[in-house]
């Protein structure tokens, strides 16, 4: 052992719901460090999510939607969690979020990994999936996604949007790493 405690490094002394709505929960816990000063830390609780990479002939299909956060519009893989009193497996959530954005089904979905989103702030995160031999339908998208389109990309153009800054979405650069990582070992 190298002289680091096995006590964890905060210790939470009470907690408080300050805001909930059916997407999320933003708590305020009252915690001692180690030292034993004290201090308040936020939290964000959301469910977990999935983000599918849907791959086909040699490129990639994104969606598009308007980020209200950012004022604007930005392309991603498709992703999201499930809505509030519906569970099942992550790959149960990456299916159904890949049919509601995109309207395909995937022979094949393949897990690439697991991820947290904003670790400083919340213990979100999320199932990384690679979709595959895909078959079109058309797409049941929520009442919040009415404005999404979705579109193929060749995979070199994936890469100059996400060199570029047009792609944004941390979770799709983040996905992506993942798969060029699983390409790279099988080589």
């Amino acid at each position: 052992m190298d002289g680091v405690s096995d006590q964890p490094a905060i210790r939470t002394l009470s907690t408080r719901v300050v805001y909930q709505n059916p997407w999320l929960t933003l708590r305020e816990d009252e915690i001692e460090r180690q030292d034993g000063s004290r201090g308040i830390y936020s939290v964000i609780d959301k469910p977990d999510f999935a983000v599918v990479i849907p791959m086909a002939d040699g490129g990639f299909h994104l969606v598009e939607q308007y980020r209200y956060p950012l004022r604007g519009r930005y392309w991603e893989f498709p992703q999201g969690a499930f809505p509030q009193g519906r569970s099942g497996t992550p790959e149960e959530l990456a299916a159904a979020e890949l049919a509601e954005e995109t309207g395909f089904t995937a022979r094949n979905l393949d897990r690439l990994g697991y991820l947290n989103s904003a670790h400083g702030y919340s213990g979100q995160g999320f199932h990384v999936f690679l979709a595959t031999d895909l078959t079109p339908g058309p797409p049941q998208r929520e009442v919040e996604e009415q404005d999404m389109r979705q579109q193929w990309f060749p995979r070199d153009e994936v890469e100059r949007m996400l060199r570029d800054g047009i792609i944004t979405d941390d979770s799709s650069l983040a996905a992506y790493l993942l798969l060029t990582m699983r390409e790279r070992d099988r080589t």
